[in-house]
Formats: structure tokens, C-alpha cells, sequence
């Protein structure tokens, strides 16, 4: 694999003008993939943007800047941390028989995003998925609350109906949060045990280690790229930790959290359907 701009194909540095998501602005990475490279004079670059190819397909990734307004920016700081609706949900995640309850797992889940949208542009794709899987898991519980009460049933009927291995199923829904999750999960735990390492490499450690083996090409390029985007440590420690004891939250949340995937993780495996790649 090549990284590079289109007219040398050699690793380079570019600099833009660019300021920390937490400031001022956010960049939004836009991922399109190319089957030939001749497509690409259409393309007027006028943005940030980078080139990655292995030779036939082509990423382009452009970094849309959204302004944001200022006072938006500099918010009063939050009793707890980001970290406190999430724990609270899930001291109700089960049931008295000790089953996963459907809406308080996928709330915990939602509760995740507000730290998720902290990391800016490092994140967006991160988050764009986890909100879709948890739409398409709200989408089917809602529909019949009483029957997908517990968060196996809506794997169950699609098991039933042999429709699990869809790439709009329930089931696959549920994998791929559980694999976002794991990625969150390993994240949150890299800053509590590397305090020296930058929030880009906290980030790239843990994407190494949970979704990069389930991801092809094309997936795992551009989180590489936008990997790098992740802003200042300091800073971001600063905004999700509030008024409250941050790395106690992050220690409480990752050991809370943690069992849940894993109990995803060997309900899917029972029917084989813990280890489906990206399509």
C-alpha cells in the first residue's frame, strides 16, 4: 500500500491552517472511493484533503471546516464528567434475571456520543456509525417494546427467520456497535494507563487492536488518516472531565461496560455470528 498525494505516490506532510475541533471549528472527514484513478481531474481541491492508493482503488478524503459559533464554544463546565449519564444507565442495563435490557443498553450507548463528538474530526466516522446502529436497533425495539424488552430478541427472530446475516439486520447492527464499543472501550482504557501518549496515538493503539482486523482496505485507510486528527490531550481531558473525577469515571466505565460487549460477543458466537467482516 502507497500513501501519498496522486502526482508522486510518496509519503508527504502537508500543512493547512487548521484549529483544534475544540476551539473554534470542526473538520469533518468525507471519505469517496474511486475505481480509476483518471476520475480525479474532475476534482476541484480546494480543501484539505489526502490521497491514499494500493494501486487500483483510490480514497479521497476531504476535510470539510464547519464553523462554530463561539459562544456554543465556551459552555459553563457540567456537574460530573461526560462520562455520568452513561453510568447511570447502566446501573439499570439488566433485568432481575440478569438479562441485557434493550433500551438502557442502547441509551448507554447514545450516552457515549456527547464524548465522542469531544474528539472532533478523529471520531466522525466513529460516530456516524454507532449513531446508525443504535437508529436501526431503536428503529425494531420500538416497533414492539414488550417483545425485544431484552436485547438477544432482536437477534433471536432474525435467527429465526434466517435474515441475521443481512447487512441491514439487527444482528449485524448489534455487532458492529459492539465492536465501535470495544474500540471506545479500549481507548478510554489507553488514557488511564498511558498518560504520556497523545490522544492520536491512544487512538491508533486501540483501533489497531479491536476493528482494524474486521475492516478492509479502504475502511482501515482513512481511520489511519483521520486518526491523526484527534486534538490536544491536555485539552480534551479538560472538556470531558467537568467538575468531576474524570479517570475515576473512565476506570468505572470501561469495568462496568466492558462484560456487556463481551457477553455480545459470545451470544453472537453461539450462532456464528461473531466474526462477519465488513462487506
Amino acid at each position: 500500500m502507497m500513501v501519498g498525494p496522486m502526482q508522486s505516490r510518496k509519503l508527504e506532510t502537508r500543512q493547512w491552517p487548521r484549529e483544534s475541533p475544540l476551539e473554534s471549528q470542526i473538520l469533518i472527514p468525507t471519505p469517496l472511493a474511486f475505481r480509476s484513478q483518471s476520475l480525479l481531474f474532475l476534482l476541484q481541491l480546494t480543501l484539505p484533503c489526502f490521497f491514499l492508493t494500493d494501486g487500483s482503488d483510490l480514497l479521497f478524503i476531504c476535510l470539510i471546516p464547519i464553523p462554530v459559533p463561539v459562544g456554543a464554544v465556551q459552555s459553563p463546565k457540567m456537574e460530573g464528567t461526560v462520562f455520568t449519564p452513561a453510568l447511570q444507565e447502566l446501573e439499570h442495563v439488566k433485568s432481575e434475571q440478569g438479562e441485557i435490557l434493550s433500551k438502557s443498553f442502547l441509551d448507554a450507548c447514545k450516552h457515549i456520543l456527547p464524548v465522542i463528538d469531544k474528539f472532533g474530526a478523529a471520531m466522525a466516522l466513529v460516530k456516524s456509525d454507532i449513531g446508525g446502529n443504535i437508529t436501526r436497533l431503536e428503529t425494531v425495539y420500538s416497533s414492539n417494546p414488550s417483545r425485544f424488552n431484552y436485547l438477544y430478541s432482536l437477534v433471536q427472530v432474525e435467527i429465526e427467520t434466517k435474515t441475521a446475516k443481512s447487512s441491514s439486520s439487527c444482528t449485524n447492527g448489534l455487532l458492529w456497535l459492539t465492536r465501535a464499543m470495544d474500540f471506545l472501550v479500549a481507548l478510554f482504557q489507553n488514557l488511564i494507563e498511558h498518560e504520556d501518549w497523545p490522544l492520536s496515538q491512544a487512538c491508533t493503539d486501540s483501533y489497531n487492536k479491536t476493528l482494524k482486523k474486521w475492516h478492509g482496505w479502504l475502511a482501515s485507510s482513512s481511520f489511519t488518516v483521520v486518526m491523526k486528527l484527534a486534538p490536544d490531550r491536555k485539552k480534551f481531558m479538560e472538556v470531558v472531565g467537568g467538575k468531576g473525577n474524570i479517570n475515576a469515571d473512565i476506570e468505572k466505565f470501561c469495568t462496568t461496560f466492558s462484560p456487556l460487549l463481551e457477553e455480545n460477543h459470545k451470544f453472537l458466537a453461539r450462532f456464528g455470528l461473531d466474526d462477519m467482516k465488513a462487506s
